[in-house]
């Protein structure tokens, strides 16, 4: 171990009580984090979690966005058996609920040697697929002296995270070398992958898998039950995975539109579901009638709020929407996927921070199926346009499902790039009898 990573290391063991006082401080909130913290410490009891693709997705989005390859190697490589980690209990219920039992799931591991190897040496994976910008220094480097290779899926990197990791110098270099495949977004990611000394013959431009997700056959009779739920008769438009200080200045956008439009339905989605709760009160004190979808009571035309406070039904509240703004991007977050509204055929609008999705938001901007706004000001004036102006609504709908459908393929070339890498040998631990799946 190189006396960067031993500092690395120790500085890790001396902040893990800390991250175990954040578990609680957030479990305060989220009762969820106050479980299972054995797994993350790598203690797992008696359960059964050999196998042979390890997939990490840190939360709800990169879980979406991985679902489709989770159920590729699912149905095409049973023998293989996948496992699945997560860093936050939404992230879990989500795969829970996209997959049940199908897939085993543990939440990843603090990234020290000794809780990974504890982990490593009761999944045994053959190959690690890490999704987007997930980079932990002591899992590659325990990887590596195992012969594990790991491949960053659908990478991004934005140029500010590029100057941070730059800024570490040889420890970053030492680090990106690590990965064996990198199989980046867009050529501007590849590129600073390369420059923070990922081998350019490992980096390979696939395109985001984002693009590649399928609506549910359901999805389009879903919206119209919501749709007849809400009102046929009302505009509707949604502000989906909102933050900490987005909820008040969307609510005020929302009061604006009232008194031009005083019919018109917020469905307001905020993104972690500790702040339900406060979200429901900030629009009471705001003065704006509001419903709860958890509690299945009815949205009359006197509610001027509907608060999108359960799991899993955002695609259905986005589609059934006349217009969406996606949140994390009116506060300096990073903004969110946008897809989801652009294949739905609903015009998405996005604040000024989506350094997240840079490549998107400025691809579906030029393309006409989504607007860029510098504030809630401009929000405002953007959506008394759109909910005013069918047409408006209709053409930019169509360019997003025509961008969509236009940058699809990311998700089989995702797939091509981990069957071809080779795979560690299988080893089994003495004593145990154990299936070795083949990429």
């Amino acid at each position: 171990m190189s006396p960067l990573n031993r500092l690395y290391s120790l500085l890790l063991y001396l902040a893990l009580p800390f991250a175990l006082l954040r578990l609680l401080w957030r479990s305060w909130r989220s009762p969820a984090y106050r479980q299972r913290w054995g797994e993350r410490l790598g203690f797992y009891g008696d359960q059964p979690l050999a196998a042979g693709l390890w997939i990490h997705a840190v939360s709800v989005g990169e879980t979406q966005a991985a679902a489709p390859l989770i159920k590729y190697f699912l149905d095409e490589h049973p023998e293989l058996g996948v496992m699945v980690t997560t860093t936050t209990p939404t992230g879990s219920e989500r795969l829970r609920a996209l997959f049940e039992d199908r897939v085993r799931h543990v939440y990843v591991p603090y990234d020290l040697p000794a809780i990974l190897d504890r982990f490593l040496d009761r999944v045994r994976p053959r190959q690690v697929l890490v999704m987007e910008t997930e980079i932990w220094p002591n899992l590659l480097r325990v990887c590596q002296r195992r012969g594990i290779p790991v491949i960053l899926g659908n990478g991004r990197l934005s140029a500010r995270s590029a100057r941070g990791y730059g800024r570490l110098g040889g420890f970053a270099s030492q680090t990106f070398s690590r990965l064996s495949l990198v199989a980046a977004q867009t050529s501007a990611d590849a590129q600073r992958f390369i420059d923070l000394g990922v081998p350019a013959e490992r980096v390979k431009v696939t395109g985001s898998i984002k693009f590649d997700l399928r609506q549910p056959a359901s999805l389009e009779d879903s919206a119209e039950f919501m749709r007849r739920f809400w009102g046929t008769d009302r505009p509707v438009w949604v502000a989906a995975s909102t933050h900490e200080g987005e909820e008040e200045p969307l609510l005020k956008v929302h009061r604006r539109i009232l008194a031009r439009l005083p019919r018109a339905l917020l469905v307001l989605v905020p993104r972690h579901p500790d702040r339900f709760d406060r979200v429901a009160a900030l629009a009471a004190r705001l003065g704006l009638p509001a419903v709860r979808r958890s509690t299945g009571g009815p949205c009359g035309p006197e509610d001027a709020v509907f608060l999108g406070d359960t799991m899993g039904e955002l695609p259905v509240l986005i589609a059934a929407a006349d217009a969406a703004f996606i949140g994390g991007s009116l506060v300096p977050v990073g903004g969110h996927n946008l897809l989801e509204a652009a294949a739905a055929g609903v015009p998405v609008a996005i604040g000024p921070h989506a350094f997240n999705f840079a490549q998107i938001t400025a691809l579906l901007v030029q393309e006409g199926a989504a607007v860029q706004v510098p504030d809630a000001d401009a929000l405002a004036d953007l959506m008394l346009d759109w909910l005013g102006d069918a047409a408006t609504r209709a053409r930019m709908g169509e360019n997003g499902r025509r961008v969509v459908a236009h940058n699809r393929g990311a998700l089989g070339r995702l797939i091509a790039l981990v069957e071809a890498l080779e795979p560690a040998p299988a080893h089994p631990r003495p004593g145990t009898a154990r299936r070795a799946g083949s990429l």
